[in-house]
């Protein structure tokens, strides 16, 4: 399918805005800006950009980095909702840069900053990397029964057809959504307060493998969920789920693995010693 520009502005096939020559209007940018060993401190810088209704704001970034300052930098990739990579903060609210667009601020000026509870590595660019290590600890994997988790991932079930129906599928399917943006994590209070917080995108994963009929990972996924860190931490503000893009709700996640959590506490009480 050609994405040749319309005349409404939007992108080429090499992915570069266009604006409306003779719109005549425009709107303001307020973008944190940092470059590690120019910058002592991030900084807000303005730019004025064409108004062109039909921009997202990904492409509003597009048109600065191509026309006005080159070195801006952000992450992105898919420009359908579908990676994840371009979650921001625009007017202190999380979203995707690909599905915001410029006409539901304009004539305001946008401010547009990285995601929240992050360090910055440049720019609009966060450092993932503590989360990519609480989602490793959740192992959002298939485990089947007796598998060795010293192994690689795609070695914890045993090739062959898993049936499931239709109910078994609903359990899970909704948290499988994730596109671990970080809106979730940029939103939720507990993860500012507490960077140990194994936080909603984490630990929604982990309950949708738990929840997955095909899984006997949930003894291997106990210990991280139950810790003091894990979704005990969870005050149940509910702004993760409010700012989720594919509506996976890691809230109710969280609640629901707190249920699982107790349930397998107060039976192991009454329940003879390696009794399931």
């Amino acid at each position: 399918m050609s994405n040749a520009t319309s005349a409404s502005g939007t992108p080429d096939n090499t992915g570069k805005p266009a604006a409306r020559p003779d719109s005549g209007k425009t709107i303001t940018l307020e973008i944190l800006r940092y470059i590690p060993g120019q910058h002592d401190k991030p900084e807000f810088q303005p730019f004025q950009i064409p108004y062109v209704e039909d921009w997202s704001m990904l492409d509003a970034l597009a048109y600065i980095k191509d026309e006005l300052d080159s070195s801006l930098a952000y992450r992105w990739s898919c420009r359908m909702a579908v990676c994840g990579s371009c979650g921001m903060v625009f007017n202190g609210e999380p979203k995707l840069a690909c599905e915001t667009f410029v006409r539901e601020y304009y004539p305001q000026p946008i401010r547009v900053e990285p995601l929240g509870n992050f360090a910055i590595e440049r720019d609009l660019i966060i450092d993932q990397a503590p989360f990519l290590a609480k989602l490793e600890s959740v192992k959002p994997f298939i485990i089947d029964a007796g598998a060795d988790l010293k192994k690689p991932a795609n070695e914890t079930i045993q090739a062959g057809e898993y049936k499931q129906t239709p109910l078994q599928l609903a359990m899970f399917k909704q948290y499988s959504m994730c596109i671990n943006c970080l809106l979730c994590y940029s939103a939720c209070p507990q993860f500012g307060l507490n960077p140990q917080f194994t936080g909603p995108a984490a630990l929604s994963l982990a309950h949708r493998y738990n929840a997955d009929s095909r899984d006997h990972g949930n003894e291997a996924r106990a210990s991280v969920l139950n810790e003091k860190d894990g979704v005990w931490s969870c005050t149940f503000v509910g702004y993760c789920s409010e700012v989720c893009p594919k509506s996976v709700d890691p809230a109710s996640a969280i609640q629901l693995e707190k249920v699982s959590g107790a349930t397998d506490w107060a039976l192991s009480f009454i329940m003879p010693k390696g009794a399931k």
